[in-house]
């Protein structure tokens, strides 16, 4: 007896194992826009401090360097090694990686959501897209004009 097997679909994309091209392409596009976040948090948090800074031991700063690198630092580390080594880290991040470690900083407020989440990996720690009453799709999205959307909207009281 054969199993069937479940299809799930999320931003018009159907999730398949292994993933399909459509998949890649759409976790790609969700890759850059948390990088620019990540990068964006961590430029604000660097401008707080002097280049030749020793590294400190604790703050936001330290929060988004430990959530994308698997090393701390401590003394004898300057702001602009540890900015070098963070920037290439980030860089070269797998997307898997990115999505797990990316949900763990919009769960602590150091990131903010995204548009999209990746699709195809089995655990995060929140959602970190962007909610809103209609499920968005993905430019990579095969069947977008087959899709039915329900636009009634929904009131809720109070």
């Amino acid at each position: 007896m054969s199993k069937s097997k479940k299809t799930t679909t999320k931003y018009g994309l159907q999730i398949t194992k292994p993933f399909a091209k459509a998949m890649y392409d759409h976790n790609d596009q969700c890759a850059q826009e948390m990088k620019k976040n990540i990068l964006k948090a961590w430029n604000t948090e660097l401008d707080k401090f002097n280049r030749h800074d020793e590294w400190p031991m604790a703050g936001k700063i330290v929060d988004i360097q430990s959530a994308v690198q698997s090393i701390g630092y401590g003394d004898g580390f300057n702001m602009d090694t540890v900015d070098k080594e963070f920037c290439n880290e980030l860089e070269t991040m797998a997307n898997w990686q990115l999505h797990e470690n990316y949900s763990y900083m919009c769960f602590k407020g150091l990131v903010p959501r995204t548009t999209f989440m990746m699709v195809g990996f089995d655990w995060e720690k929140c959602d970190y897209a962007i909610k809103t009453h209609t499920e968005l799709l993905s430019d990579f999205a095969e069947f977008e004009d087959e899709i039915e959307v329900d636009w009634t909207p929904t009131l809720k009281y109070s």
